[in-house]
C-alpha cells in the first residue's frame, strides 16, 4: 500500500475515534459502536503501510471483531438453531493440524543437541507461567471462574506464534521449536494436574476428562499434521514411514480406549469413537496429502498460506464469540483482567529470560526462552473452557492474553532485533533487518 494513501488512512483513523469518543461521551452508544469500528478498521488498513506497524494489522482487526461483539453480542450465539461456539474446539483442532503438518520427528533431535536449554524452557514453561497466573488471580478480586481462567491461560502450552518471535528476534528458532513441540506434547500430561493444584479452589477440573480433552485437541489433531507431512513434505523410507504410521494408529487407539474407560462408553461408543478418529485424523490427512502432491495446479505456498488463513480464521472466529458469550462480565472486569493478563505476559518474558541468564546460556538462547516461556496457547485455553460448560467465565482471559501478547511479542522481538548477538548467522536474516512480523506470527497455531 502506498505510504500517502496509508498517511490518509491513518489520518481518517484518528478523526473516527475523535467523533467515537465525543458519542461515547454523550451516551450515544448505539452510533458510538459502528464509529468505532471504522476507527480500527480504518487504523488496520493504514498500518499495512508501514513496516514497523504492518504485523500489528492483524491483531487491530481482532480489536475490530472484539469490538463488533461487544456492541452486538446476540448475533454471535446461535445461527438458525446451530451454536456458534460449537466451533471454537474445530477451529482449535485446525490449528494444531496445521502445526503438526508443519513438523517432523526432526523436531525433537534438538532435545539431544540441546538438553540444557530446551530442559530449562520446558521447566521455566510449566513452572513460571502457572505460579505467575496463581498469585495474580489471588492479588485481584475476580470472581472464581474468572480468577480460574487466568490460572488456565498459565497452565497450557506455549503459542506457536513465540517461533516467529524467536525467527524475528534473531534468537534460536531450532530451540525453541524442540521446546514448544515437547511443551506441546507433555501438556495432556501436566497442564490437567497444574490445573487442579492451583485453579481447583476456584473451577472443579476433573483430570482424567480434562487429559482426553487436551489430547483430542492438541495430540490427535498434531499427528494428523505429522501424517500430512509424512506423505507430502516426508522423504523417509518405507520402513520408517511404516513404523511412524503405526504408532500413530497406536496413538489413536490408546487415546479411544481412555475415552472409554472414563467416559464409561459402551463398545459401540468406543467403535463408533475409534471409526470416527480413524478417518478425520488419520486416514483423510493420508489421502488429502497424496491428492494434494500430484495436483500439479496446487503448491507448497498455497497450501501453507491456506494452513496459516484457517488458523488466523479460527482466532478471529473464536475471539468474537467468547467475547459476546462473556460481554456482560468484560463489562464488570475488563479493564482490570487486560492489566492482569499484560502483567502474566510480561512477568513471563521477563522470568524466562533472565532464568535462562542465570543458567548461562547464550543470549540467542536467552531470547527464546522468553518468548516460549512468556507467549501461552490461547486457543487451547479456550476448547478447555468451553468443554467444562464455563467458555463465558473462565474462557475471558485466554481471549485477552492472545492479541496482548502478539502485541508484546512483536516489540520484543524488534527491540532485541536492534542488538544483535554476534551469532545470528545461524537465524538466516541480516543484523538490522526491516522488521515485519508476518501474519502467521498470529496464527497462533500452538495460537494463538
Amino acid at each position: 500500500m502506498p505510504r500517502r494513501l496509508s498517511l490518509i488512512l491513518l489520518t481518517l483513523s484518528g478523526l473516527a475515534f475523535a467523533g467515537s469518543a465525543f458519542l461515547y461521551a454523550s451516551d450515544d452508544l448505539a452510533k458510538t459502536g459502528p464509529v468505532l469500528m471504522l476507527t480500527l478498521v480504518l487504523l488496520a488498513l493504514a498500518f499495512r503501510g508501514f513496516a514497523q506497524l504492518k504485523g500489528f494489522s492483524y491483531t487491530v482487526w481482532i480489536l475490530a471483531a472484539v469490538t463488533l461483539a461487544m456492541f452486538y453480542p446476540t448475533y454471535f450465539f446461535t445461527v438458525g438453531g446451530f451454536q456458534l461456539k460449537r466451533l471454537i474446539v474445530p477451529f482449535v483442532q485446525l490449528t494444531m493440524f496445521g502445526m503438526g503438518s508443519h513438523m517432523s520427528f526432526d523436531d525433537f533431535k534438538g532435545v539431544v543437541k540441546m538438553p540444557k536449554g530446551v530442559l530449562i524452557g520446558v521447566c521455566s514453561h510449566f513452572m513460571v507461567m502457572p505460579l505467575v497466573g496463581f498469585s495474580l488471580s489471588h492479588l485481584f478480586d475476580f470472581e472464581p471462574e474468572i480468577a480460574g481462567g487466568v490460572i488456565l491461560i498459565g497452565c497450557v502450552s506455549s503459542a506457536m506464534a513465540s517461533n516467529v518471535m524467536s525467527y524475528l528476534s534473531g534468537a534460536n528458532l531450532a530451540l525453541a521449536v524442540t521446546i514448544g513441540a515437547c511443551s506441546t506434547i507433555l501438556s495432556p500430561f501436566i497442564t490437567p494436574f497444574l490445573m487442579k493444584w492451583l485453579g481447583g479452589q476456584y473451577v472443579e477440573i476433573d483430570i482424567a476428562h480434562m487429559m482426553i480433552d487436551i489430547t483430542n485437541m492438541i495430540v490427535i489433531p498434531i499427528v494428523a499434521g505429522f501424517i500430512f507431512n509424512l506423505f507430502y513434505f516426508g522423504k523417509e523410507t518405507k520402513r520408517t514411514r511404516t513404523v511412524q504410521l503405526l504408532a500413530f494408529a497406536g496413538i489413536i487407539l490408546v487415546t479411544n480406549l481412555v475415552m472409554m474407560v472414563v467416559t464409561k462408553a459402551d463398545g459401540m461408543g468406543f467403535l463408533t469413537a475409534l471409526l470416527t478418529s480413524t478417518f478425520w485424523f488419520y486416514l483423510l490427512p493420508m489421502i488429502s496429502a497424496i491428492m494434494l502432491k500430484n495436483a500439479k495446479s496446487i503448491d507448497r505456498p498455497r497450501i501453507e498460506s491456506g494452513l496459516s488463513f484457517i488458523a488466523m480464521l479460527g482466532i478471529v472466529i473464536n475471539t468474537v464469540i467468547i467475547t459476546a458469550s462473556g460481554r456482560d462480565n468484560l463489562l464488570q472486569v475488563g479493564g482490570l483482567l487486560i492489566i492482569t493478563c499484560l502483567l502474566h505476559n510480561v512477568i513471563g518474558l521477563s522470568i524466562g529470560y533472565f532464568t535462562a541468564l542465570l543458567f548461562g546460556l547464550p543470549e540467542r538462547d536467552r531470547r527464546t526462552i522468553a518468548f516460549e516461556v512468556g507467549m501461552q496457547n490461547g486457543g487451547v485455553a479456550t476448547g478447555l473452557a468451553l468443554k467444562m460448560g464455563k467458555v463465558a467465565t473462565l474462557g475471558l482471559a485466554s481471549a485477552i492474553f492472545g492479541p496482548l501478547q502478539n502485541v508484546t511479542g512483536s516489540a520484543l522481538a524488534n527491540w532485541f532485533r536492534k542488538r544483535p548477538t554476534g551469532e545470528n548467522t545461524a537465524s538466516g536474516l541480516p543484523d538490522h533487518p526491516e522488521l515485519e512480523v508476518p501474519a502467521s506470527a498470529f496464527s497462533g497455531s500452538r495460537s494463538q
